[in-house]
């Protein structure tokens, strides 16, 4: 197709050579030094500046030199022999460093016949933005690294898992032998045992402790989460995805330790997908072709029966036998009651220093008697709330059972009392509770929300019963989201 752009030069070739005697005469005007080295990295022409500056009055006195001799530290050699440019470089002299560009030269073969240097600034605050902005990300990645990398450690030792009963000592025995080796560990037991505590102490004195450790609580993900939040996707996988991807946890704790807590909720289809991994240690990420190499260490734990669930044909009878390597059972707290005073006095210590600032709390004698004759279903985390709603609340650093009392609501008949007993404060008698029972005046004297409270935790005992203890049945059928069901077993101190 012809055109008729006026004064189009007809030698390309001149627009080349010109553009190009252009460009370097501009370098050569505009910056501080300019000098070409041949082949062999000798010097054949260097401008007057660039001369007078390492010495050479005359430019002419540094002609046939090795580049080294007239630029100490150059690094146009490295330019000649490899052919590959240096776009950006500092240049340190005995006065101030230079910023400088080295390129290559070449003939029409594409061999290297020489190098051109141009020292572009003697002074680097002109770059001083570039660079500020450069070390302040630098700075702030360092710092999101640390901070990852220390919420990914152990948050507890088995020094945190207060007792010296003769379970307690067994657990922490069975839970340091876990440590030094790096097969799958299964923790067993009722809600709120310590099992996470266990899991983060045997990473912790593992060979990994150095290594993330990565929690996912399979009950607080939506089923049609899990397996991006375990395996990660690649941009644009589903719809809603990240643009740059998401790295799952199996990525985020190579070379350490994943804990899976709730495990006996994992679906089933998942279920053989994480076996999979397990066995070949590599997976794909949603959406992706791309195989990723997977060295993680797993400690799964559960509060549910997991082999009354393989029974069922509710989880997988293979990949509980690839769990199921070392198996530590968290005792209940009515299992320990020798530990609840060492307990309550850690627990009250930490309290002290958080509510009260630095008040010392004292349980007296009848209050250490009711803590001992409370059967704690909902285990540790109960005493706690217990002790924190009492530290909270009293008017006196003297704690008494009169105190603790009204903190601590008695079982209903079929909960976990002694063989099913309800339980009442000391000195009280266990009110019979059954469902056609008239109210009592101690009921009657109960607040609104005690009431309530009581209604609930009935309720959601009776439907888990329904359920034989199956948490997802029982939420769908009462219709509450699953998340806030096992919320409130904790809360309620329900046995599941």
């Amino acid at each position: 197709m012809m055109n008729d752009w006026a004064g189009l030069p007809a030698n390309y070739s001149d627009v080349l050579r010109r553009a190009m005697e252009s460009l370097f005469r501009t370098f050569e005007n505009f910056s501080e030094g300019t000098f070409i080295v041949d082949a062999d990295a000798r010097v054949v022409w260097i401008n007057k500046r660039y001369a007078a500056r390492f010495g050479f009055a005359d430019p002419q006195q540094a002609i046939g030199r090795d580049c080294e001799a007239v630029i100490p530290n150059s690094l146009m050699r490295e330019v000649v022999k490899t052919g590959k440019p240096i776009l950006l470089d500092i240049l340190e002299t005995d006065r101030e460093p230079l910023v400088v560009t080295r390129l290559p030269l070449k003939d029409d073969s594409g061999a290297t016949v020489g190098a051109v240097g141009f020292a572009l600034f003697d002074e680097l605050k002109a770059l001083t933005p570039l660079f500020s902005h450069y070390s302040r990300l630098q700075e702030e990645l360092i710092a999101t690294r640390q901070s990852l990398a220390q919420a990914r450690r152990a948050k507890y030792t088995f020094a945190s898992f207060v007792g010296t009963s003769a379970a307690s000592l067994e657990v922490k025995r069975q839970g340091r032998r876990a440590a030094q080796v790096d097969s799958p560990v299964l923790l067993l037991g009722e809600t709120g045992t310590g099992k996470e505590l266990l899991a983060h102490a045997i990473h912790g004195a593992s060979g990994r402790a150095n290594q993330p450790l990565v929690t996912v609580n399979v009950a607080a993900i939506p089923d049609t989460l899990l397996e991006v939040e375990f395996f990660g996707a690649a941009p644009g996988a589903y719809t809603g995805a990240d643009r740059k991807g998401r790295v799952g946890k199996f990525e985020l704790a190579n070379r350490g330790t994943l804990f899976l807590d709730e495990v006996g909720d994992m679906p089933l289809p998942l279920q053989g997908k994480l076996l999979r991994v397990l066995q070949d240690n590599e997976f794909e990420p949603l959406g992706s072709n791309r195989i990723v190499r997977s060295d993680v260490r797993i400690i799964a734990a559960t509060s549910a029966d997991l082999p009354a669930l393989v029974a069922a044909g509710r989880f997988r009878a293979d990949l509980f036998y690839r769990l199921n390597v070392l198996t530590i059972h968290a005792p209940p707290l009515r299992e320990r009651i020798a530990d609840i005073e060492s307990l309550a006095y850690a627990m009250l210590e930490d309290l002290s220093a958080r509510v009260h600032g630095g008040a010392h709390f004292e349980l007296q004698e009848d209050a250490l008697r009711f803590l001992c004759s409370h059967t704690w279903p909902g285990n540790v985390r109960e005493l706690r709330n217990t002790l924190e709603r009492a530290v909270m609340l009293s008017d006196s650093e003297r704690i008494d059972a009169d105190a603790l009392a009204s903190f601590i609501s008695p079982l209903p008949a079929g909960g976990h009392g002694a063989k099913g007993m309800a339980f009442a404060p000391v000195g009280q008698s266990a009110p019979a509770v059954s469902q056609a029972s008239v109210a009592s005046p101690e009921a009657v004297q109960a607040s609104w929300a005690e009431a309530m409270a009581g209604f609930e935790k009935r309720f959601l005992s009776d439907a888990l019963r329904a359920n034989g203890g199956r948490v997802i049945e029982a939420a769908a059928q009462i219709g509450m989201g699953r998340a806030t069901l096992y919320k409130k077993i904790a809360a309620y101190g329900i046995e599941v």
